[in-house]
């Protein structure tokens, strides 16, 4: 087999070695590399450059060498589930560098951490005055992680008291212009309810090139053409506007009858919708 032939076998098989490998190694692999998994992706590479590129090599002698790559990582995973202080010898522990808003000079110095480093991840955290922090890890990964004092924390609804819709992931329910049963499923829905949704738009389903159903019911359409416009979904606010002028009804008739039972019921029942509508406001907005 010519040379040039040989290397371009070689290339496809490793190719194919290496994506199986990553598979079984799973996600984690793929992810902010630990000391072991950062050693284990270099000596794959190599082993793989290696067999590729030099034709004097065994093929056989590569594969056996990279199935033991396979095996020894996966037992490293499997033992650190195990064992707590296996754990902590392969992947380390975090060092804080700054605790109670007080920065950890000896800590700093222990992992080769400059003050420029320092401020470099307080602001790739979105942080430009240490003063700020109350709490900050460097990761085992190499990320720094970061705890604002409590005065410079986003402020959350839970923070203010404040009511707000639980919600849940969005369903693509189409794409590239072809319905997906399984999300539609996944949101209590069906391809007619689909169909009348896009019927409702004037839409034809082959011109959509991606639909969204939020945890409210509403579908959120984006067409192949951006020169044509979709209508806002507009559920939410009809049945607020609805729910208000049913509020402002009762009133109406409350003062326009002059009997005292009918009046106090018309009262008694505005009360009772403005109630209803104080508390569902949150979830319509």
């Amino acid at each position: 087999m010519p040379g040039w032939a040989e290397i371009l076998t070689r290339s496809v098989v490793f190719l194919i070695v290496l994506f199986l490998i990553t598979k079984a190694l799973g996600k984690k692999q793929m992810s902010q590399l630990d000391i072991f998994q950062y050693i284990t992706g270099i000596v794959i590479g190599g082993i793989i450059a290696i067999h590729v590129t030099d034709v004097t090599t065994n093929v056989m002698y590569g594969l056996l060498a990279l199935a033991v790559w396979l095996v020894i990582p996966i037992t490293i995973e499997f033992m650190q589930l195990k064992s707590k202080r296996f754990r902590n010898l392969i992947q380390g522990n975090g060092t804080v560098l700054i605790q109670n808003g007080k920065i950890m000079e000896d800590n700093l110095k222990k992992e080769r951490y400059t003050t420029d480093d320092l401020l470099k991840e307080l602001r790739n955290n979105n942080i430009f005055n240490a003063r700020n922090v109350e709490f900050a890890v460097l990761e085992p990964t190499g990320k720094v992680n970061v705890l604002p004092k409590k005065e410079n924390q986003p402020i959350t609804p839970k923070i203010l008291g404040a009511s707000v819709a639980p919600e849940k992931e969005p369903q693509t329910v189409v794409m590239d212009g072809k319905a997906l049963l399984e999300p539609l499923a996944n949101a209590s829905l069906n391809t007619n309810w689909l169909e009348t949704e896009l019927e409702k738009m004037n839409i034809s389903i082959e011109n959509v090139f991606l639909a969204q159903v939020d945890s409210d019911g509403q579908l959120t359409v984006d067409l192949y053409d951006d020169k044509l416009t979709v209508p806002v979904p507009t559920e939410k606010p009809l049945l607020l506007a609805s729910m208000k002028k049913c509020q402002a009804d009762l009133e109406l008739f409350a003062l326009a009858t002059e009997n005292q039972a009918s009046k106090q019921l018309y009262q008694r029942n505005s009360e009772r919708m403005q109630q209803a509508i104080d508390k569902i406001t949150p979830y319509l907005q």
